[in-house]
């Protein structure tokens, strides 16, 4: 068995390379986020793929204590069949009871071997990223190659990022010192120590559109700082976790640490287990990602413990002016359609002024963005490899029933006026994919009624406002009220960037302005985007920054007078 001494400098370089991506925000990755063979050993997807269709319709092997049952009723987006994967259902309270147990000895443990051991657990996570690929797949929705990138290296670099930000937090920390001052004639020396303390438990709770996206950072955040991990997936989306938690106890047991550091609670959604977690006096750590009304919940009731949230919010774009509309209507219409629209960056509010906006081609009418806007869209739907790639599958038929009753409403508003219906494509894959491409309104502001929440499912409203800057305070409102993690800007006035910046920071509006070409508006960049503020209903934590870590370990000191100074200065 490998050494921890060996494993700590085996990824020493990784974690100094991740402590140097966050300080200077820059590009960095261990991992290669493309499917792409040339990047991969021959064989792996094909072995990734037999792997997990071997995992169809047998129980999840996946031994941790207390186990009452067997459960899982998840359903493939793309081809409406069961998975028939049954995963153990364990007794909450022997969960929190074996966690507990195995706290003192990981405490006890080193913090740069913790880090280590998460390093280890990241890499072999990684070495399964084709079947954690079709996992996210048939759970989720998502394309096989947002799969494969966004749920697989993508996340991870979340994760490590919050192992740098630990390792930057627990270095800080003196373990000892001598101190001396004199008092009166007398002169006092103490020797200090300061020990770094877990807080305790920690429940991770997931989404279901994007389980691991959230989960990495939590966990690694938690584990790092020298506490036990409840992973609790969303009913819907248990797979890709349970295989998360499957690698991670075979990489604590084969270091030499109790695999009970890191289990798994699953629960239907008829029977929900996460407040018997949240109300047990050892859980300590909350993090919770999912909707606006349960984190709200959360928010308003768990009092004396640490809780992080990320829920939802309405994104908006403010398209005030721009150079070349074709192209900037296909940024939207791309950051839309992506993944048809279940991610937490997909904006939704589309602001137009109504008089129309200026383009280096010349002023373009409300009516001529819409048109740009809708045939863009079309150019996605209308191309069934495209769409494929783009959209993936709906992961649930909630989402289009969410479309449908907005349809109806639209048909009902008196000010809105439906520009494109929305419309199952044929995934060329899958026949009987569930899928949906985008509902588009256009309606004046103020009609709020309609898109001021968010509606979790492929829609776009084109809201026609008085001017940009009421555009900027409508959408800064909203966000004020209902929240917001990712907010777009178009324009070529750096005047009216300037304004927009300010009203958008006071509302804590992560901002992106002009963004076009390769890269999606909505991709956001682990060590260097700041993934939600913290400052609107959106969510209360950041993925990643110090205070995501720093406040899950404690320091406690001790102190006692030293030895004769001469006597210590000779030792």
């Amino acid at each position: 068995m490998e050494t921890l001494d060996r494993l700590v400098a085996r990824h020493a370089a990784t974690l100094e390379a991740a402590i140097h991506a966050v300080e200077t925000r820059c590009n960095w990755s261990p991992f290669r986020d493309s499917p792409s063979s040339r990047f991969h050993a021959p064989g792996k997807p094909q072995a990734g793929k037999a792997a997990f269709e071997a995992r169809l319709g047998q129980p999840f092997d996946l031994d941790q204590p207390g186990i009452i049952g067997w459960l899982g009723d998840e359903e493939s987006p793309f081809t409406r069949a069961r998975l028939g994967i049954t995963y153990p259902q364990s007794d909450p309270v022997t969960l929190i009871d074996a966690a507990q147990a195995a706290l003192p000895a990981w405490r006890n443990t080193g913090f740069e071997a913790r880090i280590a051991v998460c390093l280890e657990m990241a890499e072999r996570i990684y070495d399964r990223n084709f079947e954690m690929a079709h996992a996210v797949m048939h759970v989720a929705g998502q394309s096989y190659t947002q799969a494969f990138s966004g749920s697989g290296p993508n996340a991870l670099d979340r994760g490590i990022e919050a192992l740098a930000y630990a390792a930057k937090a627990m270095r800080d920390i003196q373990p000892s010192a001598r101190w001396e001052r004199t008092f009166g004639s007398e002169e006092v020396a103490l020797d200090k120590t300061y020990t770094l303390m877990p807080r305790g438990v920690g429940l991770v709770i997931c989404c279901a559109s994007f389980p691991t996206w959230n989960a990495y950072p939590a966990m690694f955040a938690s584990l790092a700082t020298g506490n036990p991990v409840i992973v609790k997936p969303h009913p819907i989306a248990i797979l890709p976790m349970a295989m998360v938690v499957q690698e991670c106890r075979a990489t604590l047991a084969a270091f030499g640490f109790d695999p009970n550091l890191v289990t798994l609670a699953i629960d239907s959604i008829e029977e929900p287990v996460a407040q018997s977690f949240i109300d047990h006096p050892a859980v300590q750590i909350i993090d919770f990602t999912g909707s606006p009304r349960y984190g709200g919940h959360l928010e308003r009731t768990v009092t004396g413990k640490l809780l992080f949230t990320e829920t939802a919010g309405i994104n908006s774009v403010v398209l005030e002016s721009c150079v070349d509309l074709a192209q900037t209507a296909k940024a939207i219409a791309r950051a839309t359609c992506l993944f048809s629209a279940q991610m937490c960056t997909s904006p939704q509010n589309i602001y137009i002024p109504s008089s129309g906006i200026t383009t280096a081609q010349g002023h373009v009418s409300f009516e001529q963005v819409a048109q740009a806007l809708v045939a863009a869209v079309d150019e996605i739907a209308d191309s069934p490899a495209m769409a494929a790639a783009i959209m993936g599958a709906v992961q649930a038929e909630p989402s289009c029933d969410i479309v449908r009753r907005l349809e109806l409403s639209a048909q009902e508003h008196g000010d809105a006026r439906i520009l494109r219906r929305p419309a199952p494509y044929a995934h060329p894959d899958f026949p009987d994919a569930r899928t949906m491409t985008p509902l588009i309104v256009a309606i004046a502001s103020g009609n709020e009624t309609l898109y001021a929440e968010e509606h979790f499912g492929p829609v776009m409203f084109l809201i026609a406002a008085e001017t940009g800057d009421a555009a900027v305070d409508e959408a800064t409102q909203l966000v004020r009220k209902h929240g917001a993690i990712s907010s777009y800007l178009y324009s070529t006035d750096e005047d009216f960037i300037a304004r927009s910046l300010n009203a958008c920071a006071v509302a804590g509006m992560n901002l992106s302005i002009n963004l076009h070409g390769a890269m999606w508006a909505n991709f956001a960049a682990a060590y260097s985007d700041y993934h939600v503020s913290g400052l609107n209903p959106a969510g209360n934590a950041c993925l990643a920054d110090l205070a995501f870590v720093a406040s899950r370990f404690r320091i406690v000191q001790n102190r006692r007078p030293a030895l004769h100074k001469e006597l210590s200065d000779a030792a």
